[in-house]
């Protein structure tokens, strides 16, 4: 957090988390954005908002300002140690993230334990160049560890930590303008009244509700919202809890953003990532909400909405999942309401985390058959997405043929609207998709050019739709 707040916060006698849950309890009775939430509260100035929804991690110089115990480090270098077999203090530094200094600290105090040694100094007494190396003891007490974790990676950092990361960027603060929102939908055909919706839903950050037949375009459009997040934010590689290492970094789920400064000035257990955009769908179990612990790596996997914490959740095809719904919604109702989770380690320990993501449920089930008024409360946008008109199947019809390189046919266009009526089939979003995949499929086959005519319609109408 930028000096200029912090000091701001201390003058009023309470830290970070501690203002955010006052100002989302006012929020929730008031409504209102958060910033305008604490200043109304007389807790920051208005120019001072911006700032405060900045965060920045420092580098720790001291083990204290880890906020690890001292021995989780030493036994993380060394199990390092025994891996490398031979390294330098920035090697070790760059292994385990931690600062030079904070390795060295830990280093030392492994030498006089006799667990590693230097092997070759430098003449110019640089320790930087010293090569060090794991003794014997070393490498029993490394194996010995790695039968409680099998954790080698970066070193974790703190819960509260953590808390206090994802409370300071929330997607309540997420830079969402107007033009992000209509350059994320640039490329479809969506109502503009449409796009205004969603452009506020993602500045409220509360659930919206995707309902309509298959085929229009629910998961498409949820995915374009997810564009519109263009704004970095920090996660880190792991955190430990109970003396347990949780794994919250995923390559899949984060996607690493270049670096604008220079990567030594962070703590570098923290990824400068774009913020998440996790999607699940009927694949979806309570256990995918749950930590999973590695029985034969001896350490956890972050669930699925951990991951996507600052960002966005698309619950796809709702009401498919594995799971049934009554149970899934109840797993859900806490964490929409109160903006936490509640996870247990396999020790029984539990521990909350902040539950803070914009949550989007698309599903092509009527609404009243899958949940009750109570729930669809909880959900303050619910939009229908529903058959285009004849206006928009023929401008999707059109950026298709486009897109794939093809010359728009209007009078093929005319023929396929009349094939619409006498089989009276409602136009569907992904039809133009669909059909011309089949012509270009053909054409491929054969050798030829694709074109789009009354022929090539025939065969793909013939082979997509089903005939009684």
């Amino acid at each position: 957090m930028p000096e200029l707040v912090r000091t701001k916060v201390k003058e009023k006698g309470i830290d970070s988390v501690d203002i955010l849950k006052k100002v989302l309890e006012r929020q929730r009775l008031f409504g209102g954005k958060i910033g305008s939430n604490l200043v109304a509260m007389g807790l920051l100035e208005e120019e001072q908002v911006s700032e405060f929804f900045r965060f920045f991690p420092t580098v720790p110089n001291t083990r204290e300002e880890t906020r690890l115990e001292p021995a989780f480090i030493s036994d993380l270098i060394l199990k390092h140690a025994l891996i490398l077999k031979s390294f330098t203090l920035p090697k070790m530094s760059q292994q385990i993230k931690l600062s030079q200094s904070v390795v060295k600290d830990s280093l030392d105090e492994l030498r006089r334990l006799g667990l590693t040694e230097i092997t070759r100094g430098d003449t110019s007494f640089n320790i930087a160049n010293y090569q060090y190396a794991i003794t014997n003891s070393g490498m029993n007490r490394a194996l010995g560890l790695l039968e409680e974790s099998r954790y080698v990676g970066p070193a974790p950092i703190c819960l509260d930590d953590y808390r206090c990361a994802v409370e300071i960027q929330t997607i309540r603060a997420a830079q969402v303008t107007m033009e992000n929102v209509k350059k994320a939908f640039s490329n479809l055909v969506v109502a503009e009244n449409y796009i205004q919706v969603f452009g506020a839903a993602v500045n409220s950050g509360k659930p919206i509700f995707l309902y309509g037949p298959p085929g229009n375009g629910k998961t498409t459009i949820a995915e374009a919202i997810g564009k519109s997040l263009t704004d970095a934010i920090f996660v880190p590689y792991s955190l430990v809890v109970g003396g347990q290492v949780i794994v919250v970094y995923d390559e899949v789920t984060h996607h690493k953003v270049e670096e604008e400064m220079d990567s030594d000035n962070h703590d570098q257990r923290w990824v400068r990532v774009k913020r998440p955009v996790a999607v699940s769908g009927g694949e979806l179990t309570l256990a995918n909400l749950d930590l999973r612990f590695n029985s034969h790596s001896k350490y956890y996997e972050a669930p699925l909405h951990m991951k996507a914490n600052n960002g966005m959740f698309i619950l796809d095809d709702f009401g498919r999942q594995m799971v049934d719904t009554e149970t899934l919604l109840n797993r859900w109702i806490v964490p929409l309401d109160h903006r936490a989770d509640y996870l247990t380690l396999h020790t029984g320990m539990k521990f909350e985390i902040p539950f803070d993501q914009f949550v989007v449920f698309a599903t092509n089930i009527a609404p009243t058959k899958l949940v009750d008024e109570a729930f669809l409360r909880r959900l303050r946008y619910k939009l229908k997405i529903d058959h285009p008109t004849v206006n928009e199947y023929e401008e999707i019809f059109r950026n298709v043929c486009l897109s794939n390189g093809l010359e728009y046919n209007p009078t093929a266009l005319q023929y396929l609207m009349t094939r619409y009526k006498q089989a009276n089939i409602q136009f569907n979003g992904c039809h133009p998709r669909d059909l011309i995949d089949h012509i270009i499929d053909e054409a491929h086959y054969l050798g030829k050019d694709p074109e789009i005519n009354k022929q090539a319609i025939d065969m793909a109408w013939e082979n997509y739709f089903v005939h009684e």
